[in-house]
């Protein structure tokens, strides 16, 4: 039994275009590369300076060597012009290259906390949360705030200097010109005002329609075999069409914003060339003002409107900068759900192997249920959604326990807790005395050899799937995979151990998955081991010899297995019967068919075995 997940995909609210707290944490991660940073920023200023060379150089063109005739002056300001012009390329080059330098290792440091940090999250935190919304945390968002350091802070920093810069040189030129270049300034902020509206709708519109595409994607093509086998294909790909268009109107939307505001924005710059020129002819014709003068004016205006254009769409950056920001910093400050402990503890000095002991769990997936009700295991009816009540045992070394019971009883959740992918709200569970809330994580885990029921390998190769941490030699990896008899099954494929396997091992069988899965459990050389429905997938030849393996594997260790096959725990030190969370039932498995209850019901139900396994267990 899991968490209930959430799985609304929707939560892209913008919130504000710019957020003091945020941009200091994002800034925090530019610090380690400020000589990029300043690098580049230098280098936009140099950049925005130059945008004044060239109109200065025209001026004295048309005001001092056109009516001189003097030709070197016009070769010397053609021969600046040039250099002024391959200065600016440098300098472009040079501050793009900074940029996306600075951009691209501020994503990969972000990328790999975020990464590490979502190893350390409770498996809780992963029932709640779909897992295309976490990897769009480490794709999408991460990929939108390198857009921020690539064409956000440093080069709207560069876009102000630059309108500076050209409204100085304006001003310095004839300030009467500049006020009358000015006027529409206050039509170009409307315009842009909005615009940035605009696009903040509908790139919220657009975030919500990629994640459900990308949540849409994510689930079908995991489970495509089910679809393909009830001949979903044409259902799906009409509700994946819905999704697309969705996602078509909304681009088609902010395409529209995009189409009216550009050109908008050149219909007022050339109104500010025509005020320019109407108001400088009058001068000019009253010998008030020079011919290069408003020439350069003229250069100067549409120059001084690109940085205006550009810092609306900085501003886009920035807002969805904002966003992501939150998004990433809201999973980097979750909290784990099971903290973990730097304190070593070596409870294998404390006793000759590991012995387990539940006392008095109590255990519930939905805590906020419980908290509504105010429910608690001192109630006389516990809630219903407590999926352990209670629960006491010891498993000691050398022994053998066995859970079994229906479908929900709570068998897995033992296990789960016992790893501490969750903690009890009640109660404690310890090995050899010590509780496992006080032990580091990797300790106890360490301690711990686990075959699961929902078997899960890596693409990778065999012997990798078989060694993962474990630094196995190969003749170890082989002789784990021999005790279960995994060897020669492993030996027949093309490459052997050095077989890559397909993603979550799809290129193998389920048994031949499963067997692997207990190779890597034993190679692990765990004290503990814990065997959640071990043998539900493989043939009865391969569980006789799992079975042998395991008569030499548990010797001097603990076990607790899971089963629903009662057949494969008849020889138990100790079965364990669970009932809705609840311990009913304890003993061997001669003791529980003579007592005549939930057990013995269940054995008659797998009646199939039971002759032969009787006089086994006798």
């Amino acid at each position: 039994m899991t968490a209930p997940a959430t799985h609304s995909h929707e939560d892209d609210v913008l919130g504000k275009a710019y957020d003091r707290k945020l941009m200091r944490r994002l800034l925090v991660y530019a610090r380690p590369y400020r000589a990029l940073m300043y690098g580049a920023f230098a280098l936009l200023c140099v950049e925005g300076a130059i945008q004044v060379v060239g109109p200065l150089l025209t001026r004295r063109v048309i005001d001092v060597a056109a009516p001189a005739h003097d030709m070197r002056v016009v070769i010397v300001c053609t021969g600046l012009f040039f250099l002024a012009l391959l200065v600016e390329f440098v300098t472009s080059y040079g501050q793009t290259w900074l940029t996306s330098l600075l951009g691209q290792r501020v994503m990969r440091d972000l990328r790999m906390e975020i990464f590490e940090h979502l190893q350390r999250l409770s498996v809780s935190y992963f029932d709640r949360n779909p897992v295309g919304r976490l990897i769009t945390r480490v794709t999408a968002d991460v990929e939108t705030l390198n857009e921020l350091f690539t064409a956000g802070v440093v080069a709207g920093l560069g876009d102000l200097f630059t309108l500076v810069a050209i409204s100085v040189a304006m001003l310095i030129m004839d300030w009467r010109l500049a006020v009358a270049s000015f006027a529409v300034i206050p039509f170009v902020v409307m315009v842009s005002g909005l615009f940035r509206k605009g696009v903040r709708e509908t790139y919220r519109d657009i975030r919500v329609r990629v994640a459900r595409i990308n949540s849409f994607l994510q689930e079908r093509l995991t489970g495509m075999r089910i679809v393909q086998l009830f001949g979903q294909e044409k259902r799906e790909s009409r509700r994946f069409d819905e999704l697309n268009r969705s996602h078509l109107d909304a681009q088609l939307k902010s395409i529209t914003i995009y189409a009216l505001y550009f050109p908008a924005i050149e219909l007022l710059t050339s109104i500010a060339l025509a005020i320019l020129i109407v108001a400088g002819a009058s001068r000019v014709h009253a010998s008030l003002l020079s011919v290069g003068t408003v020439a350069a004016f003229l250069q100067l205006v549409r120059r001084f409107f690109q940085p205006l254009q550009d810092l609306s769409e900085k501003y886009n950056i920035l807002q969805t900068a904002m966003a992501s920001s939150e998004r990433i910093f809201t999973l980097l400050d979750t909290v784990p759900t099971v903290p973990d402990t730097a304190e070593p503890v070596d409870v294998l000095r404390r006793g000759k192997g590991v012995e387990v002991a539940f006392e008095d769990v109590w255990f519930a997936y939905d805590l906020a249920h419980l908290a509504r009700h105010g429910t608690g295991p001192a109630g006389d009816n516990a809630p219903p959604e407590w999926v352990l009540k209670g629960v006491s045992f010891t498993a000691r070394p050398g022994e053998t326990l066995a859970l079994v019971g229906h479908t929900g009883a709570g068998k897995t959740t033992i296990v789960n807790l016992l790893m501490r992918f969750y903690d009890p709200q009640r109660g404690r569970i310890t090995i050899n005395g010590v509780d496992i809330r006080t032990m580091p994580l990797e300790e106890l885990r360490s301690l711990v050899g686990y075959v699961q029921q929902d078997i899960f390998l890596f693409a990778g190769d065999i012997a990798t799937n078989i060694r993962l941490s474990n630094p196995l030699s190969d003749e170890e990896v082989v002789s784990a995979a021999a005790r279960v008899g995994a060897d020669r099954i492993i030996r027949g494929f093309r490459h052997g151990y050095a077989q890559v396997l397909g993603e979550r091992g799809a290129s193998i069988s389920v048994g031949e998955r499963q067997l692997l899965s207990f190779a890597r459990a034993i190679a692990a050389n765990a004290p503990l081991l814990l065997l959640d429905e071990a043998t539900s997938a493989v043939d009865s030849e391969i569980e006789a010899e799992i079975h042998a393996a395991l008569s030499v594997l548990v010797e001097g260790r603990t076990t607790i297995a899971v089963a629903h096959r009662l057949s494969t725990i008849a020889n138990s030190d100790m079965i364990l019967v669970l009932h809705h969370g609840e311990i009913v039932e304890r003993g061997t498995h001669r003791q529980l068919l003579e007592t005549a209850g939930l057990y013995s019901t269940l054995w008659r139900l797998q009646a199939g075995d039971s002759e032969p396994l009787l006089r086994r267990a006798g």
